[in-house]
């Protein structure tokens, strides 16, 4: 009996052992594969969220006519570098796509390089999509008002610029010669 003492205590110490060696072997593969997974499920998130970041919108003139084919930029608000260029289509429509999230302007440019117009500041958040109207000014001809019998714009005028520039009211205002006392 006392050879079997010693025989059973190393069987079973040697049968704990096992278990936790084979346990230990598992919970290291199992967190391998949960840290890998995680690793791949982030990747994957932000991609998506850079994927489906877009700027979209349409390049319109100062009476709300499709600018097809206009070359239009993305501007970072923040550095002030651009980010892409490229054409509307025939619709006057463009997008950016996969953009950072970030603060951005899209500018209609001229054939000369100039800025012809400007978009309100755009704030994108990521996975987020954007819209934007860029418009051209409406501008009165420096000689417009020497065809009618004033010098001044007619008041259609002055109501269709206020009109084309998103203006909800315009008031008139009539100048008084001031009189002297009686």
């Amino acid at each position: 009996m006392s050879r079997l003492f010693p025989i059973a205590a190393l069987a079973l110490i040697a049968a704990g052992t096992l278990p936790l060696a084979a346990q230990q072997q598992v919970a290291t593969t199992t967190v391998t594969r949960a840290v890998k997974s995680a690793v791949t499920k982030a990747a994957l998130s932000k991609a998506k969220e850079n994927a489906l970041t877009i700027i979209q919108g349409n390049a319109i003139n100062a009476s709300n006519g499709q600018m097809g084919n206009a070359v239009v930029r993305l501007r970072d608000a923040r550095f002030g570098r651009i980010v892409d260029t490229q054409l509307t289509d025939k619709s006057g429509l463009f997008a950016f796509k996969a953009i950072d999230p970030g603060s951005y302007i899209v500018e209609i440019m001229s054939n000369d390089q100039s800025i012809m117009a400007a978009s309100q500041l755009l704030n994108v958040n990521a996975g987020e999509a954007v819209s934007a109207v860029v418009k051209l000014p409406f501008r009165i001809p420096p000689f417009a008002g020497l065809m009618g019998s004033t010098s001044t714009p007619s008041a259609t005028v002055v109501a269709t610029q206020a009109a084309t520039s998103s203006i909800v009211a315009v008031a008139t205002t009539v100048e008084t010669t001031p009189t002297a006392p009686k």
